[in-house]
């Protein structure tokens, strides 16, 4: 079968939509940090607290990250979503295109889709962080 270009040109919109991620709408809900269900890795620990979409369709996931001293979550990476890390408690070194920045408490890194961003915990103590990733993951 042939496709012309306009033919193309329609299916591909198509296609990409279809590819996309179904999730299941966001309730209103309040989320007690006791309890959320602890997922560990080694000695980091990972809480997820929400994915799904908004009321109009919007991709919007939020999690909690215990990343040990000396570690880091994954290697650096990137990806189409979009990132804010909120740091509760500790310190981080956050890389974003190869620029090293030190957090400390309080402090908010965001990272804008498709760049090479990466988290370390140089220590002494432990680093307690929130993720909200922001569109398709």
């Amino acid at each position: 079968m042939k496709y012309s270009r306009r033919g193309l040109g329609l299916l591909l919109p198509a296609l990409a939509a279809a590819q996309r991620e179904s999730l299941p709408a966001l309730p209103s809900k309040a989320f007690r940090f006791e309890d959320l269900p602890v997922r560990a890795n080694g000695e980091n620990q990972f809480r997820a607290v929400l994915r799904g979409a908004t009321h109009s369709g919007f991709p919007l996931e939020l999690h909690e990250t215990d990343l040990a001293a000396g570690s880091q979550p994954h290697p650096p990476h990137k990806h189409l979503a979009e990132e804010m890390f909120l740091l509760r408690e500790g310190s981080l070194d956050a890389t974003v295109n190869g620029e090293t920045t030190r957090l400390t408490a309080g402090s908010v890194f965001y990272v804008n889709s498709n760049e090479m961003h990466g988290l370390h915990n140089p220590g002494p103590d432990r680093a307690k962080y929130f993720v909200i990733a922001l569109g398709p993951a």
